[in-house]
């Protein structure tokens, strides 16, 4: 599949400020503390979007496919503040070659009791990102929205406890959670999602769903 998408609807929503309820769950904030995450896309015709792959001995969420982000600090300005500066820690990203065109309202995450934040910018791509410490982040990865958008790749996650939602799956790499409603969200905003089948449901592979 080819697509082309330009960045105008989404820019469009996020002047207008999409709410919390257009995401379809109820994640009104209500946690006890405040984080954020980056959702940064290359700023091409077909862009990438930067994913990482979080270490294996983190407390939480070990082995999961998630956007670069992390906790408030207290020395952080704002959420763009932190989104940036988690970046740069976990994957080498210099805030200098991006773009910040604003911010998805904050949403719950049950599992941690954190309010996140999402930040949306672009870059050019200008240098490798990596994992930089062994310690957080296992891997980076890049998908460009063709791929993310695409019919082939977009599932119903199954959770044994009977939770459902939006999944991708990359091979043998798997992106469910709060990181799929993410991009799932901004696909829609963006009018970039196209038709998919909502019936292929598949289970969520035990390695992704350390808590």
């Amino acid at each position: 599949m080819s697509v082309h998408p330009t960045f105008d609807a989404l820019l469009r929503s996020l002047e207008e400020g999409p709410t919390v309820r257009s995401i379809g769950i109820d994640r009104t904030p209500r946690g006890q503390r405040s984080a954020a995450v980056l959702m940064l896309f290359t700023d091409e015709a077909d862009p990438s979007l930067t994913f990482l792959t979080r270490a294996e001995t983190m407390r939480r969420h070990a082995g999961q496919i998630a956007l670069p982000g992390g906790a408030v600090d207290d020395t952080d300005v704002d959420r763009r503040h932190t989104a940036l500066r988690e970046a740069n820690e976990e994957v080498g990203l210099e805030a200098e070659h991006v773009t910040v065109h604003g911010e998805l309202p904050a949403l719950w995450v049950p599992a941690s009791n954190y309010d996140v934040t999402t930040v949306v910018a672009t870059w050019p791509g200008g240098h490798p990102l990596r994992a930089l410490d062994p310690r957080e982040v296992d891997a980076v990865h890049s998908y460009r929205v063709s791929e993310l958008a695409s019919p082939t790749t977009r599932v119903v996650g199954r959770h044994p406890s009977g939770f459902r939602g939006p999944a991708f799956v990359f091979g043998d790499q798997f992106i469910w959670g709060l990181t799929a409603h993410l991009v799932s969200w901004a696909l829609d905003l963006a009018e970039w999602t196209v038709p998919w089948d909502k019936s292929r449901v598949l289970d969520i592979p035990e390695r992704y769903m350390r808590d």
